[in-house]
């Protein structure tokens, strides 16, 4: 009885916490459905008592407003790239850490395992320099490539350690099979892998889609994704907060359907390893 009514307080408790985690999401949601004015007499509860100020003029003003628009498919064009290519060459530099023997295969390793600890902000200036030298500099392939190299050590180490951890027996059986090094990994080592991959998948296009720091560097202004173009419309404009409630809005509810989507496959790619 005691047990069961400990699980309870827990569960209620984990679920205040999950409402108090997203009431600010929630309280966004509603000021970009408020008229300017609504939002500077009042705060966004006051529509549960005048339901009659939710419009969606707001969103229809941010259809309008090219640099918003502009900066979304910015986003998209800079996520998904960014994300894609981590996942592609991190499981492949993975499995071949984790089951293919080279020279220095450990050193290199060992120097991938090293990189994790350099941080962004040293690397800004030379990268910025050497793309400017080959003319990349403010387009959109920079920021991607810079996303790109820095995420790919975290995937090498993550997906690495998940590989090493498929049992021998099975890879030597699909070798003795005729299975090829290309084979193998498509065939057995990705469905194995795949919470792994899913999570590292998550954490990539996370970071990438809420950075600002890389974009406010390597990309022009017609490049500029979600980010740095609201943090442009504040600082230009201030007031139109008809436009920056529902850009913020849309910046911020696509990471979480994007999380929510592929929640289980998260938690297990993260537990992975963690109970043998």
């Amino acid at each position: 009885m005691a047990t069961r009514t400990g699980g309870g307080v827990l569960r209620l408790f984990l679920i205040l916490v999950g409402l108090f985690w997203l009431m600010p999401t929630f309280g966004l949601l509603l000021s970009s459905l408020r008229s300017p004015e609504d939002i500077g007499a009042s705060g966004w509860w006051k529509v549960f008592t005048e339901p009659s100020q939710l419009t969606v003029d707001s969103y229809q003003n941010l259809l309008e407003n090219e640099a918003i628009t502009d900066s979304l498919l910015n986003t998209v064009l800079i996520t998904v790239p960014a994300t894609v290519l981590v996942v592609v060459i991190g499981a492949l530099a993975g499995y071949a850490f984790a089951w293919m023997e080279f020279p220095g295969r450990d050193w290199w390793f060992l120097a991938v395992v090293g990189l994790l600890v350099v941080p962004v902000q040293v690397a800004l200036v030379p990268i910025a320099g050497l793309f400017g030298d080959i003319g990349i500099f403010g387009s959109v392939m920079g920021v991607v490539l810079f996303h790109v190299a820095f995420g790919l050590p975290f995937a090498i180490f993550l997906l690495r350690n998940f590989f090493a951890e498929i049992p021998r027996e099975l890879l030597e059986a699909a070798r003795l099979d005729g299975a090829g090094e290309l084979r193998l990994f498509a065939r057995v080592v990705l469905p194995l892998g795949g919470p792994a991959i899913a999570a590292l998948g998550i954490f990539q296009f996370l970071w990438v889609w809420n950075d600002m720091l890389v974009a406010l560097v390597f990309a022009k202004p017609e490049n500029q994704p979600i980010t740095v173009a609201l943090q442009t419309q504040v600082r230009q404009f201030g007031n139109n907060i008809d436009i920056l409630g529902p850009g913020a809005f849309i910046s911020m509810v696509v990471p979480l359907i994007v999380f929510f989507a592929f929640q289980r496959q998260f938690v297990s790619g993260v537990m992975a390893g963690a109970v043998k």
